[in-house]
């Protein structure tokens, strides 16, 4: 698999079918875990295979769940072993009943919340029986882009010392994203995000943010794939900020910077490309928002390389 691979309009419908697939598995964290700040709890983490839960307490012993990308079943693991589904095409409320089957042949009994967030009319899971596409080869590139993008999230976040999110996965929007904080507490969000409760987003935006992720596609809305940057709330002049790369851009609609992922995908150094973007984008949220940068930032992560204090 490459390293950053081609990701066409091909790779769509099976890049929906995993949001609204996500969706259903996300809800369980939600239902099981103490609320934790911004809803880093309910968010699924990148691995080698696909995307996975953290540890889930409830009734039972603990277990994790798995969306595997290689193997293309969504597994419940625990200290007794595995139980898996399959990915393939089919509707969403034909998954949704072997999938909450699974969870009840475990000896659980968990009740999530029946229909999809932040998309436009949302059909719950049970009656979505709209026909849905899983290829097995694009769930392998979408893999090899958040694996990809992982990689360099990760050593983006290691140049911050200050209140810094994990590089984790909102299946809400079907997003991977990394959020590094200002300190300082933040002017009561809006809200209105389709199918999202307004106090979910303005808890999640209590504080002030500079936040970037990689945005495949997905159930929420047309386009993609594309890397964003924004800030909340947005200083004065960042949507003029001057950034890197040539083919970055603020888009006014959104309301964030993004850089198309065939943009990164090309480039002679796509690493190098995406970093850029990272960097910039900060740079302009932090710098025009008079943020404490001196006691924030600091030089890049290396292996076996301790911080110098």
């Amino acid at each position: 698999m490459s390293i950053w691979p081609v990701l066409t309009a091909d790779d769509r419908p099976t890049i929906v079918t995993l949001h609204l697939i996500s969706q259903v598995v996300g809800k369980v964290p939600t239902a099981l875990l103490p609320w934790r700040n911004h809803g880093w709890h309910l968010t699924l983490r990148v691995t080698p295979r696909g995307l996975r839960t953290e540890p889930l307490y409830g009734a039972g012993p603990p277990f994790e769940l798995v969306i595997d990308l290689v193997g293309h079943r969504v597994s419940l693991i625990d200290a007794g072993g595995t139980a898996s589904i399959p990915l393939r095409s089919t509707s969403i409320a034909d998954f949704h009943a072997a999938f909450m089957a699974m969870i009840e042949a475990s000896g659980r009994s968990v009740d999530i919340h029946p229909a999809p967030n932040e998309v436009e009319r949302p059909v719950p899971f049970a009656e979505d029986r709209a026909p849905r596409t899983y290829d097995p080869h694009a769930a392998g590139r979408l893999l090899g882009a958040l694996l990809s993008a992982d990689r360099q999230f990760r050593q983006f976040r290691s140049g911050f010392l200050g209140k810094v999110s994990p590089v984790h996965f909102f299946w809400g929007s079907f997003d991977l994203a990394v959020t590094r904080f200002s300190g300082r507490p933040a002017p009561l969000h809006p809200g209105g995000i389709p199918n999202l409760p307004d106090d979910v987003t303005r808890e999640a935006y209590s504080h002030e943010v500079s936040s970037a992720g990689f945005w495949p596609g997905g159930a929420g809305g047309e386009g993609g794939p594309f890397f964003y940057s924004y800030a909340y709330p947005a200083p004065s002049g960042f949507a003029e900020a001057k950034t890197a790369p040539d083919e970055a851009r603020f888009d006014r609609a959104l309301g964030e910077f993004v850089l198309d992922y065939e943009a990164v995908r090309a480039a002679a150094d796509p690493d190098a490309a995406l970093l850029a973007f990272l960097d910039a984008t900060y740079a302009a949220a932090a710098d025009l928002a008079r943020w404490d940068r001196p006691a924030l930032d600091c030089p890049s992560g290396q292996p076996r390389a301790p911080r110098q204090v």
